[in-house]
């Protein structure tokens, strides 16, 4: 594929193009995959809809500055992403042992980004360019934008912005603030004045607006019960419709996080899905093996956004947020079209997905108007009586997508909730789901089967799993399928005592099933579940909670779930 196609990644491809000057640098921790599961691709291709020039510089050599200087001094700001994942995760496992492989670069070559990332290269950029704005993004600075704990260093850290030493830092999904930046760098608005706009957050030495404070860096490193409720304040104000602004003290400076930005309307949802992505790597990469992290989402369509589903242990909710939006099915038909005439596919969508595939809508029409439930879930432990369950619009979304000329074969492999599903009535998205999109397997989350540990976990109880794992079965019966279930599994999280544990594996056994999908609790940025994790108290209700830490109850737990010495498959976090 031609490399006029992609964004320019070096001073020959722009000068190609008849540049001698650009408006942002976008530097990123993953290869260059110009497609929109990829933030820094969504971004690059956002800011040039609006006119504005850019250049991305990915997995550059970050132990020195002269990389980021390549391309010469961009003319607005440099935009900085660790990349699709936290840094520190893409690096290590729950174990905290070095992974031997990277999906997100070229042949899968591990350490070609620097530990902490957004850090390393916001410090190299201003090497190459004094006084450059710089703007933070992506997962780890959007999860990582309170003072926070950090599991590998054992320790709270800061927020990353101030860490970074940045201007202003992006959390969520980022188009519509990356866009008013931009719009006001264009303007010379100075640095000190962009402090309005929602979905950032920047540190100054006082404020005077109206905020709801929460504990300071330095109180909640000597106060577990203050960083708990600190942590919850911050999660409830994640709320577009009724969030307010949150300041946290670092030292003598303030940290300012703005309400987060509104879910982007589904017309521009359809736009910037269908900006000119290539939908593949850049050509560079060839030689080198390409980037093993296209290939689960080469054919694949995101036709959502947002979670409800809200657990506890996923950072999702803290960063796309619980409000669900979607695209349009015409919008996805035509990408589906377009994918029919690339020369690699083979007549098989791989998914049709998001954070949750069968989410469409927002849970009840009480969000768009009060904002989420502060004191409940929508699925867990129990539906909200609230709770408008309808899987219509995606019915009709893969009927449309299966008679697209070209297209044999329509998956759903990104996680279905089946609570959700179960609470569907009429049972038509169950039936054409078992009918039409299993590809032998189903991926589903029941997570554990111990209600004490569900409850933690925010999950529903086991008996919901259990009525979905029976009605799979006749479904399955009916059609004449053999298909499986493919159960995701956790061990050690937070309020899972060994008993918890042994009951699972009793259970497992006693089903005769021997699960590869294991994953110890990995307590990462941003969640309520990591909160448990370092302060032993549940931040819903601030009461004690159990926390396996040691490495022999950890290996023990994880043992009971895959006994007969069956090696330990950390495969979720290897997933693209």
């Amino acid at each position: 594929m031609s490399e006029a196609l992609f964004l320019p990644t070096s001073k020959e491809a722009m000068v190609s193009r008849g540049w001698y000057r650009y408006d942002f640098l976008i530097v990123s921790g993953d290869a260059y995959v110009d497609h929109p599961s990829f933030g820094a691709a969504v971004i690059g291709r956002v800011l040039e809809s609006a006119g504005y020039r850019v250049a991305v510089l990915a997995q550059p050599d970050w132990r020195g500055a002269d990389a980021f200087a390549d391309m010469g001094r961009p003319g607005l700001a440099a935009f900085v992403t660790a990349g699709n994942l936290d840094s520190m995760v893409a690096h290590y496992t729950a174990a905290k042992k070095p992974r031997s492989e990277d999906f997100y670069s070229p042949g899968k070559k591990a350490g070609l980004r620097p530990d902490r990332a957004s850090i390393v290269y916001a410090q190299r950029v201003r090497e190459a360019f004094p006084a450059l704005p710089l703007i933070l993004g992506g997962l780890e600075a959007s999860l990582r934008r309170f003072a926070h704990y950090d599991y590998w260093d054992d320790r709270v850290r800061g927020s990353i912005l101030i860490d970074a030493g940045a201007d202003i830092l992006v959390y969520g999904m980022g188009e519509t603030a990356t866009l008013e930046i931009a719009a006001a760098l264009k303007a010379k608005t100075p640095l000190l004045e962009i402090t309005d706009i929602r979905g950032t957050a920047y540190a100054t030495a006082e404020f005077a607006g109206s905020a709801v404070e929460v504990a300071s860096l330095e109180e909640i490193r000597r106060d577990k019960t203050a960083y708990a409720k600190a942590a919850m304040t911050e999660y409830l104000e994640h709320d577009p419709i009724v969030g307010r602004t949150v300041i946290q003290r670092h030292g003598k400076r303030l940290l300012v996080v703005n309400p987060p930005a509104m879910p982007l309307q589904r017309e521009l949802l359809d736009k910037y899905a269908e900006l000119p992505y290539t939908r593949e790597y850049h050509p560079r990469y060839d030689a080198l093996g390409g980037v093993p992290a296209i290939e689960e989402v080469r054919f694949s369509v995101i036709h959502n956004r947002g979670c409800f589903g809200a657990c506890n242990f996923c950072a999702l909710a803290f960063h796309q947020g619980r409000i669900v939006t979607s695209r349009s099915r015409a919008s996805v038909v035509r990408e589906v079209s377009a994918m029919t005439r690339h020369p690699l596919f083979k007549g098989y969508v791989h998914d049709v997905g998001g954070p949750t595939a069968n989410f469409r809508q927002p849970s009840c029409r009480k969000q768009l108007t009060q904002g989420m439930c502060k004191d409940r879930a929508c699925l867990a432990p129990s539906a909200c009586p609230n709770l408008e369950v309808d899987h219509r619009d995606y019915l009709r979304l893969l009927r449309e997508l299966r008679e697209i000329p070209g297209v044999k074969k329509v998956f759903i492999r990104s996680g279905v909730r089946f609570d959700y599903l179960i609470y569907d009535k009429s049972g038509d998205f169950f039936a054409e789901l078992v009918r039409h999109h299993v590809s032998g397997q189903l991926k589903v989350a029941p997570e554990h089967i111990s209600d004490n540990a569900l409850k933690a976990m925010g999950k529903p109880f086991n008996s919901v799993y259990e009525r979905f794992c029976e009605r799979w079965r006749k479904l399955n019966e009916r059609y004449g399928k053999k298909q499986f279930l493919v159960p995701y599994l956790m061990s050690s999280h937070p309020g899972c005592a060994m008993d918890d544990a042994r009951h699972l594996a009793r259970y497992l056994r006693a089903r005769n099933m021997r699960p590869e999908q294991v994953q110890d609790f990995y307590p990462t940025p941003g969640t309520l579940s990591t909160c448990m994790f370092y302060t032993g108290l549940d931040p819903r209700t601030l009461e004690p909670i159990y926390v396996p830490r040691g490495p022999k109850e950890k290996a023990a737990q994880r043992a009971l779930l895959q006994p007969r010495g069956k090696s330990y498959k950390d495969s979720r976090n290897k997933r693209p």
